[in-house]
């Protein structure tokens, strides 16, 4: 006796079904079908059928590892070819989700924003992009879907460019998500304003307030620099301060110095910066000094001879010179003597005293000229004398 017949929503069942061998009662047993994989970064949605989605091919369910291999029952005698053969030539929507973006994607105000994200899917998947839940600007994004990927292209990125991208790829009721957080940032605006608070010793303590723009991005502290009135160069004296104040030390006594400070994030420094209105006068501590009293020293003495004349002999003709060293406070006056008579003002000798040294030069000395020479050192605490022989030869 031969099967029922068959009804066409019976042919249409019967083919839509799948067995898999049952190795437990060896007769074909029906599963259901798994979900299939989605890749890290991305969701799968199944969407309710429609009636747009009534043609194209359906997925077909994903086996075990180590299940039988899936048998398709033979047509019914009479039926038609149903797309649901085929369906083992499709792929599910899948994004390949790049590790990079899985994270915040960073950029400067004015770069380029070129991103490439893989997906597969059979056919041709559509896939479409979406900005904060929006649709793209068409003027500032731009989109290629090609085959396998899609690019999204913004050529001078700037802040308003910021925020979550979709990326959906659709394939009949399967759908694929992946979703992308753009920053896009520069640099900070100045601090507001700066003050100088006080001023002791060589420091000066400062005050500011942030930056009403932070430029997209969190700051990552002040950088703080010193002027001199004198040579107009700014030095920086503190980086990445992370609070609104910092005391400023080491100045130079007698400099008067002004003050400024920058923002700073990812991008770099702000443009500009607030300068102090007063200026930092080091000033000089007045300094006394008291000096301490010694006794007075009394250098006065009576002359004495530390070097006393020594006798010579000399030759007719030949001048001959006598010397002697006295020592005496306060100064002495010295007188030469011959055979005891005085002979200052005679022509014929000459007298000097340097530095305690007396001399005495003999002018071309005679055959009287020989005999004793004194020299008498005298001042008010005394007076001192020293001898010597001359004696003149042919």
């Amino acid at each position: 006796m031969g099967p029922p017949p068959q009804g066409p929503d019976d042919k249409a069942l019967q083919l839509m079904k799948i067995f898999l061998w049952s190795p437990a009662s060896g007769w074909p047993s029906m599963e259901a079908a798994t979900a299939p994989e989605v890749a890290p970064g991305s969701t799968l949605k199944v969407k309710e059928a429609s009636p747009a989605d009534a043609d194209l091919p359906q997925a077909s369910p994903q086996r075990g590892a180590g299940s039988p291999t899936p048998q398709l029952l033979p047509p019914i005698e009479g039926g038609s070819p149903s797309p649901a053969l085929s369906f083992h030539h499709s792929e599910h929507p899948k994004i390949w989700f790049p590790r990079a973006l899985r994270q915040t994607y960073i950029r400067k105000a004015g770069d380029t924003v070129n991103l490439l994200i893989p997906f597969q899917g059979k056919p041709k998947p559509r896939a479409i992009w979406t900005h904060d839940g929006c649709a793209l600007d068409t003027s500032r994004v731009s989109v290629r879907n090609g085959d396998h990927d899609s690019i999204l292209f913004i050529r001078e990125a700037q802040r308003a460019d910021s925020g979550r991208y979709q990326l959906s790829v659709q394939l009949g009721r399967l759908e694929a998500t992946a979703t992308i957080d753009i920053l896009v940032i520069e640099r900070p605006g100045p601090p507001q304003s700066i003050k100088l608070v006080d001023v002791w010793g060589s420091s000066a303590a400062l005050e500011w307030t942030p930056p009403q723009d932070t430029g997209n991005a969190a700051l990552l502290g002040y950088t703080v620099q010193k002027a001199d009135t004198k040579s107009g160069l700014w030095f920086t004296v503190q980086e990445r301060c992370h609070r609104t104040s910092c005391t400023v030390s080491n100045l130079i006594v007698g400099n008067s110095y002004a003050f400024r400070v920058f923002a700073e994030n990812q991008c770099g420094l702000s443009e500009t910066a607030p300068i102090t209105a007063d200026l930092a006068h080091i000033q000089k501590a007045a300094t006394v000094y008291k000096t301490k009293r010694f006794a007075q020293r009394d250098f006065s003495e009576a002359p004495k001879f530390t070097q006393p004349l020594a006798d010579c002999t000399t030759v007719i003709g030949y001048n001959t010179q006598l010397f002697c060293c006295v020592r005496a406070s306060p100064k002495p006056k010295i007188i030469w003597l011959k055979n005891k008579m005085d002979i200052q003002g005679n022509p014929k000798y000459r007298a000097l005293t340097h530095l305690g040294i007396c001399s005495l030069e003999i002018h071309k000395p005679g055959p009287f000229d020989g005999g004793i020479y004194t020299c008498k050192a005298v001042n008010p605490l005394g007076e001192a004398s020293v001898d010597c022989r001359v004696d003149v030869k042919d």
